[in-house]
């Protein structure tokens, strides 16, 4: 059963602190789609750059070059963000998500750029930082975790490795049936 709160507790904190991987959702609330008017979220993973908790309600990171920016374009369109946080250690299961809203900031204007770039994995993934995203968090919620994997940390990626496989020829299909 899932538990709201209404900032982030200590225990929340310490599983985003020793965090490897992190994903990021939002959704443009401007585009609609459907019946509930809401357009696509966009859910990316931020690996190899840590999510600061920088007091009770703010979580931010060091943004990357290699994405389309989309957390920045809902960011900037008023759109919720969703940050959610897995323990994939046999020990202690949980999910952790963060609800809020972004504020995107040039690294070199951020107030924070200097925490931020304390633990950068430039070296590591071979791309250019290219903001800052700071979350004003509005609740949180924890659940279970049964569903998450058991994973083990290896490494992280870097340039070299991106995929590609998974691409294709870049044209839309539909698929029927």
């Amino acid at each position: 059963m899932a538990t709201y709160y209404k900032s982030i507790t200590d225990e929340q904190a310490a599983l985003i602190k020793n965090a490897n991987l992190f994903f990021v959702g939002s959704a443009d609330p401007t585009l609609v789609a459907g019946p509930e008017g809401v357009g696509p979220v966009n859910l990316s993973p931020k690996g190899g750059v840590p999510l600061h908790v920088l007091g009770p309600n703010c979580v931010a990171y060091l943004d990357y070059t290699g994405s389309g920016n989309e957390t920045a374009r809902h960011a900037a369109a008023g759109g919720p963000v969703t940050v959610m946080i897995c323990s994939f250690e046999e020990e202690d299961p949980a999910v952790v998500r963060l609800y809020g809203k972004a504020t995107v900031m040039l690294l070199d204007e951020s107030p924070i750029a200097e925490l931020v770039r304390k633990q950068t994995a430039d070296e590591e993934i071979g791309l250019k930082q290219r903001q800052v995203i700071t979350i004003d968090v509005e609740s949180t919620v924890t659940s279970c975790g049964y569903g998450v994997p058991v994973l083990k940390y290896e490494k992280q990626r870097n340039r070299d490795q991106r995929g590609r496989a998974y691409k294709g020829s870049g044209a839309l299909t539909t698929v029927t049936g």
